[in-house]
């Protein structure tokens, strides 16, 4: 390699440096590249690890409709399947929402994220667009100035320089843009007091619909991936590592807050996937800090008791999409100041309707000496909301414009 070969590598610049390849960074790329910006993706993981992360696979009909507006929705119209119902299971019965004919008439597109993702890396390379795997965003710096730059450590493991005119955070909440905060930043942050044992079974679905079971030992959740792996979630103990249970005891714990003696055996199968969520909200005040913006999970987390997290991100990706463009290829800036208090909007009504979600299907842990599941005024109140949620129309029709909104 000769020294300017060298040089070029250690030292490169972009207009938009975009930090993380997860489906704000991938959108706001395939964006920023039809519009004829000049922009780069840096990615810490590998190709092979970003196609294959599974996460979740909800996508609400407005980002459906986004996707389609911008030619990236080819795979999830080949692939994606409809669903519009779900279904609660408690102690008093269960019942059955068929939110696709209430509200707003909107269903979700249930297509797994990799999915999506390998999509989007796709599309944009094939474009000619330029990812870099394997290199790690060390910093942000000079945010606060007209020519921002990202410090990366390369493959190889030698440090690199990338100059920009913009960069857009989109590496989740312990990525370089959120380190890189000035310090009047604010970060909003509720722990909901709830972690789930999280789980994909190599195994058939056993409900036609989202399975929502309120039961005095936690909640328990069934979600279809596909036709033979079924995402499961179990209410858990806090602090608890995710292979304290065997296989044998989570199939029984889910048989019985699924009320499978009343409803029919789940189908079991190999345990492929495990881990420990901590149910949490976090919200970035505000997202724009001089030539830094933030988007997706660097931007705010909801807790996936809503599945709000992938749509919210989508969102953002557009809207900071159209105001970079306008700024870049047009001189206007008016676009990019409102970005933060328009994201934001939505954000915060995301989180209430998440936060709301998780109060209706949890025991949130009571203090001591209380129950362990909680105490029995919030149980009251848990079971006179979903008894309105079950008898109500007006209440029906509210859920389910909030459930696909956004």
């Amino acid at each position: 390699m000769t020294e300017s070969q060298n040089s070029r590598r250690l030292s490169a610049s972009a207009d938009v440096v975009v930090l993380g390849a997860g489906p704000a960074g991938l959108v706001l790329a395939n964006l920023l590249l039809a519009a004829g910006i000049d922009c780069v993706v840096l990615e810490r993981a590998d190709r092979s690890h970003v196609q294959t992360r599974a996460r979740a696979g909800f996508l609400a009909p407005n980002t459906v409709r986004l996707l389609d507006r911008h030619g990236l929705a080819d795979g999830l119209h080949r692939h994606g399947r409809t669903h519009g119902t779900c279904e609660f299971r408690t102690g008093d019965g269960s019942f059955r929402l068929d939110y696709g004919s209430l509200g707003r008439g909107e269903v979700h597109t249930v297509y797994p994220q990799q999915n999506l993702v390998t999509d989007l890396v796709t599309h944009y390379l094939d474009a000619g667009g330029r990812i870099h795997f394997e290199t790690e965003a060390l910093s942000v710096h000079d945010a606060d100035g007209a020519r921002p730059y990202v410090t990366t450590r390369e493959p190889d493991g030698r440090p690199a320089r990338w100059d920009a005119r913009f960069v857009a955070g989109c590496d989740g909440r312990h990525g370089a843009s959120r380190r890189s905060l000035p310090h009047d930043a604010v970060r909003h942050h509720h722990d909901h007091g709830v972690s789930w044992l999280g789980l994909l079974a190599e195994a058939p679905p056993s409900l036609d619909a989202v399975g929502y079971a309120v039961h005095d030992r936690g909640f328990a959740g069934h979600m279809a991936r596909s036709p033979q792996v079924t995402r499961y979630y179990l209410q858990y103990r806090r602090g608890a590592p995710a292979d304290a249970w065997s296989e044998e005891r989570i199939w029984d714990e889910l048989d019985l807050r699924m009320r499978a003696a009343e409803h029919g055996p789940l189908r079991r199968g190999p345990i492929i996937e495990r881990g420990v969520v901590d149910l949490a909200c976090d919200v970035v005040e505000p997202l724009r800090h001089g030539s830094l913006l933030l988007a997706g999970d660097a931007a705010s987390l909801t807790a996936p008791a809503a599945a709000k997290g992938a749509n919210l991100a989508v969102l953002e990706a557009e809207i900071l999409a159209g105001a970079l463009a306008e700024t870049l290829a047009g001189g206007d800036g008016t676009a990019l100041d409102r970005y933060s208090a328009q994201c934001l909007a939505h954000i915060w009504r995301a989180q209430e309707f998440t936060q709301w979600m998780t109060g209706l299907l949890h025991a949130i842990p009571a203090p001591a000496p209380a129950p362990s599941g909680g105490s029995f005024f919030q149980a009251s109140l848990r079971r006179a909301r979903l008894d309105s949620l079950r008898t109500s129309r007006a209440h029906q029709d509210w859920f389910a414009e909030n459930y696909v909104g956004m």
